[in-house]
């Protein structure tokens, strides 16, 4: 009987939030318009340049030999230490230099076209998706923290924790690796030519824009959603919920708020982190580490319709984001206590 009433409850609660969101658009409209004329401002001002042409360049580069001659060059690396064949070096030097969510759409591509076994494009998922030197340094580094010097550092980290990530996910399900059949790759190495450029750069451009709409919709939701917590003082509750928990840690209750929009959309939550005035500088620095790795429910659920196309999990990418995002924090610290060029205490 316990068991029939929980599972009844659970069926009512997507019903429920989905029902008070409703209500919510409607009872705070004002600030509502507000955040969604913010939240389409930032994406079409910041993402769509940024992201979209690369979102089209990595459609191209996948249909041709780019991806195999990077596995020739790359597999005596990425064998060893992430346990993935050569190919997926196309993942990650794609996903570090685009930034979200450009790996895990590389990663259920090499899925979907054979390229690698499922268990490789599952540790693929786990490390490859991250933020794009371009975010991190202009974005967070000059225009929030109105330093380059910061920017490096936090990307420094950021590709290192990465890294460490996917050495630590390199025995995500091992002893699947000998089912791996690699003799069923897509050859793709012939599929673009000058007759065929046409339709391929349609394609690329008509499944970038299908992406980076996608993008513009979760950033309009969130922002949207963060103007109805405020409103609501909901983020009042949170903050007295969590004080006591976070103050345990010496981290001030100012950042209680920041920190939870940040899990939620890390642009807004890191922007609020920014501006929070204290003696170390080292403790923004280092939850800005830990919400960057983490990524936020944002990019999760970006990450998430990209993936539920195929039949990858999306366990090893949400580990891997948590992992990272820890991992990220402590580098960040070690170099600001270790490393004189990155002592912003000093």
């Amino acid at each position: 009987m316990y068991r029939f009433y929980v599972l009844k409850i659970k069926n009512y609660i997507l019903p429920t939030i989905f029902f008070l969101f409703t209500i919510s658009l409607l009872l705070f409209s004002s600030s509502n318009l507000t955040a969604s004329k913010n939240g389409l401002i930032l994406w079409a001002n910041s993402v769509v340049p940024s992201l979209f042409p690369f979102f089209v360049a990595t459609e191209l580069l996948s249909k041709t030999n780019i991806p195999f001659f990077l596995g020739k060059v790359f597999n005596p690396l990425m064998k060893p230490l992430f346990n993935i064949s050569g190919e997926g070096s196309f993942g990650l030097i794609m996903g570090i230099i685009s930034g979200y969510p450009t790996g895990a759409k590389i990663a259920v591509n090499f899925r979907n076209d054979n390229i690698l076994s499922k268990e490789e494009c599952e540790r693929l998922l786990s490390f490859t998706n991250n933020s794009g030197p371009l975010f991190i340094i202009g974005t967070i580094g000059i225009s929030m923290f109105g330093s380059t010097q910061i920017g490096i550092l936090l990307l420094v980290t950021h590709i290192i924790s990465a890294l460490t990530v996917g050495i630590i996910f390199r025995k995500w399900k091992y002893s699947n690796i000998k089912n791996n059949i690699k003799s069923n790759k897509k050859d793709i190495s012939n599929s673009i030519s000058f007759s065929s450029l046409g339709e391929i750069l349609s394609e690329a451009i008509s499944n970038s824009i299908s992406i980076i709409l996608m993008i513009g919709g979760f950033i309009v939701l969130f922002s949207v959603i963060i103007s109805i917590l405020k409103q609501s003082n909901f983020l009042f509750l949170i903050t007295n919920l969590f004080e006591p928990i976070l103050l345990k840690f010496n981290i001030p209750k100012e950042f209680v708020s920041s920190i939870f929009i940040g899990l939620l959309e890390i642009t807004n939550g890191i922007s609020l982190i920014s501006i929070i005035k204290i003696k170390q500088i080292s403790l923004n620095l280092i939850i800005t580490a830990f919400i960057l790795g983490t990524g936020g429910v944002s990019v999760f659920l970006q990450v998430f319709s990209i993936v539920s196309k195929s039949d990858l999990s999306i366990k090893p990418y949400i580990l891997g984001k948590l992992l990272h995002g820890i991992i990220a924090g402590f580098y960040t610290y070690v170099f600001i206590e270790f490393i004189p060029f990155f002592n912003f205490n000093l």
